[in-house]
């Protein structure tokens, strides 16, 4: 235990020393910085005034930029240590393949999540001091969507670190995952259903297998609890749920995945050849 988490601050360490991780600071802090300037308080969208208006708008733009960046950056934990020649010396010291493993994991978790989460907290006290009203519920629960599809996403890309051979590989698969979860989004799946004559159940149920579906959906019902914007499909998705059983389950699906995906890479990476 002690050398996991010795593990785990020494991937935090590096990573505070990274370029990505300054750029990734500045992406999510101007996020909000920008919203910011641009008067979103003091907007209303659809009734959403104040703070609540900002953490909509930057939801949305997280769901767009959070995915693609933990993967590209986490693909390169292992497959990088791996072209770099790193195991040979971690099989010399005493660390457990399981303590490095999931140190590693750990400590990105952390780096990843922090700047996202600063960014909000940031967005919150600038409100306490401006006295514009805090939405607290809204607040948790989107922390809570950004903390499980950060997880998500570093149990994909710890998986696919461990599988690809070289970072320029990694780093190909993970755009393409990406990539495809864009592609199975609202407008393509309604073109499988009238083409394919496909039953709407099983096309909303590859919909709800998709992460950053469940993410935006899970975003849209907390401020749209009847999820009119989504059409028909609404009511297969409350039926099946309901509102409060959705928003669980946009809470415990992307962990329960992540967590998954983190297992089976690291079963890989032990049982594969090091080097």
């Amino acid at each position: 235990m002690k050398t996991l988490w010795l593990t785990a601050k020494l991937d935090i360490v590096e990573s505070l020393r990274a370029r990505w991780f300054l750029i990734y600071s500045l992406v999510f802090g101007g996020i909000v910085a920008l919203l910011f300037a641009f008067g979103l308080t003091e907007s209303r969208v659809l009734g959403f005034i104040g703070l609540s208006r900002l953490l909509v708008t930057y939801i949305q733009l997280a769901m767009a930029i959070l995915p693609i960046f933990v993967l590209v950056t986490t693909v390169r934990s292992v497959a990088g240590d791996r072209e770099a020649g790193v195991f040979e010396y971690l099989l010399s010291l005493p660390v457990g393949l399981a303590a490095w493993f999931w140190g590693k994991f750990l400590g990105r978790y952390v780096t990843i999540f922090l700047p996202v989460f600063v960014a909000m907290l940031g967005a919150v006290l600038w409100a306490l001091i401006k006295g514009i009203e805090v939405p607290w519920g809204m607040f948790v629960y989107y922390t809570a969507l950004l903390a499980a599809m950060a997880w998500c996403f570093l149990g994909i890309g710890m998986l696919i670190s461990t599988l690809a051979r070289s970072t320029d590989v990694a780093q190909g698969t993970a755009f393409m995952v990406w990539l495809l979860m864009l592609v199975f989004l609202d407008l393509i799946l309604l073109g499988v259903l009238i083409q394919g004559q496909v039953s709407p159940e099983t096309v909303i149920g590859i919909a709800l297998a998709n992460p950053l579906q469940v993410f935006r959906t899970a975003a849209l019902a907390l401020f749209d609890p009847q999820l009119i914007v989504l059409g028909p499909s609404a009511y297969v998705i409350l039926d099946t749920f309901g509102v409060l059983g959705y928003k669980v389950y946009a809470l415990a699906y992307p962990v329960l995945l992540g967590s998954a995906a983190a297992l089976a890479g690291f079963l890989t990476f032990r049982k594969t050849d090091l080097p």
